[in-house]
């Protein structure tokens, strides 16, 4: 293990103007690797069911990790790039929790049922959009077909504007222990234009609601680069933010893809912050969350210092997927609802996105998968090279090297070429057997990854179709 590092300072994060203005590129969050666009279109159910199979058999004893997709929402954000729908046809919700009941039962019958679950997470749309008696339901569908760990990490996404004491304690009694919740911006313009008024006032209180429950951690979303978002008022929602003391902090910078959400494109150009001004916001967020105490994990997040993230990435057992960053370092993500995405040692399956697809898909044939990709050899070890680079910012190149049976020096050779510009302009550290990611360089944590991207070197920029790096 190479030798600890000194805390970083808040000046350690800040990136020259003319660096960043070369590193403004399309590029990948990297939730996964391959990325989405390379998985296969035909990849359906037998392709699902033999990479279950394989999974179950290579992987026997290994835990596991569930996802559950619940897509809709009573109104739409317009910088939401979820899959979500908004509906007030509740017989449309209870057709999608007889398929969801459905597609656990048929996922669960293959799977060794000894392997235990330490980690699920609800995601949506909004969870809280399903009332008492519907949450009960649905998570009793988990309960009947899992065994769940006592200590396992079982956490939901609300909305507090939409989210009652009630919904809260129906949650607690079913054994929810961690809340994430969006906040954005406080700010009444940014809220009104986004379409997502969510009081300061409402936040709070749901807060103190989920504490005085005893759910462990309480989790918030910032998100900057939103329209008419300006530095004075993204102060006052740090300020703001600081009372609630959250255990973990998010900090998202929008994605503006209305090539792919069309709904964003009510936002005018001119609405949107200048690319100096949405610097500024988020070099103002870094300093005055490591200013109230916070550690930086990885690309976008901030935790307490004894939170179990700052814990895991101090121990080499953070691991980031499509959940976020999760403590959950070995175990495989099943998945399930519409568009919800398994991430499997060696393969991705992705759901039908549709929701009226996916219920009938799932009445059809037994599993509504459609998308997406085994794995080889060489997709796992970049994979895990750049796991290593987004969680613990250090690549150790012996350990790598050792458990993928390479000469990582030789196997990268390409990979570490392209990696000397970053090392130039402070981004990365090479040492012998080591990278390590500078505080600067976690900014630019993307464009660090992109280098070991295969396949990324095969599509011309111009026809990335990925948000921007900065």
């Amino acid at each position: 293990m190479p030798e600890p590092r000194p805390l970083p300072q808040a000046a350690d994060y800040l990136v020259p103007r003319d660096i960043l203005a070369r590193y403004d590129v399309a590029g990948p969050r990297y939730t996964s690797y391959p990325t989405a666009p390379e998985w296969r279109a035909d990849f359906g159910e037998a392709a699902a069911f033999a990479a279950i199979a394989a999974n179950n058999q290579e992987r026997a004893g290994v835990p596991l990790s569930l996802y559950v997709h619940v897509p809709f929402c009573h109104k739409l954000c317009f910088f939401c790039g979820c899959n979500m729908l908004v509906t007030k046809k509740q017989d449309l919700v209870a057709k999608y929790l007889d398929a969801i009941e459905a597609e656990i039962a048929r996922v669960a019958a293959r799977l060794d049922p000894t392997r235990e679950v330490v980690q699920i997470h609800w995601g949506g749309g909004t969870p809280t959009y399903l009332d008492p008696a519907q949450l009960e339901r649905l998570f009793g569908a988990l309960a009947r077909h899992f065994k769940i760990r006592p200590d396992a990490e079982i956490s939901l996404e609300l909305h507090p504007a939409v989210t009652s004491f009630e919904q809260l304690a129906t949650l607690r009694r079913l054994g929810f222990n961690r809340v994430s919740m969006g906040i954005q911006d406080f700010d009444e313009k940014v809220q009104e234009t986004v379409n997502r008024i969510q009081p300061y006032e409402v936040t709070r209180d749901l807060i103190a609601e989920c504490r005085r429950l005893g759910f462990l951690s309480v989790n918030t979303d910032l998100m900057y680069g939103l329209p008419h978002q300006t530095v004075e008022g993204f102060r006052a929602t740090l300020a703001k933010v600081e009372t609630l003391r959250p255990d973990r902090i998010a900090l998202f910078n929008y994605a503006h893809v209305p090539w792919l959400k069309k709904h964003q494109s009510v936002f005018k150009e001119e609405w949107l912050p200048a690319p100096a001004t949405k610097l500024e916001v988020f070099e103002l967020a870094i300093r005055n969350l490591l200013g109230q105490g916070y550690r930086y994990i990885g690309m976008d997040h901030f935790a307490q210092p004894t939170d179990e993230l700052t814990i895991a990435q101090a121990d080499g057992s953070l691991r980031r997927n499509f959940m976020g960053y999760t403590t959950c370092a070995d175990s495989d993500l099943y998945a399930f609802g519409p568009s919800s995405i398994a991430d499997l040692d060696r393969a991705y399956l992705q759901n039908e996105r549709n929701v009226n697809a996916y219920i009938e898909l799932v009445g059809k044939q037994e599993l509504p998968v459609v998308r997406g990709m085994d794995l080889t050899d060489d997709d796992r070890l970049r994979r895990e090279v750049i796991n290593r680079l987004f969680c613990l910012l250090r690549v150790d190149k012996a350990d790598v090297g050792a458990r993928f049976g390479i000469d990582f020096d030789t196997y990268f050779a390409d990979a570490l070429a392209a990696l000397a510009p970053c090392a130039a302009d402070g981004l990365v550290v090479l040492e012998p057997g080591f990278i390590h990611v500078t505080p600067r360089g976690q900014i630019l944590l993307r464009n660090v990854a992109m280098v070991f991207d295969a396949y990324l070197a095969k599509t011309p920029p111009e026809a990335r179709r990925f948000s921007r790096t900065v």
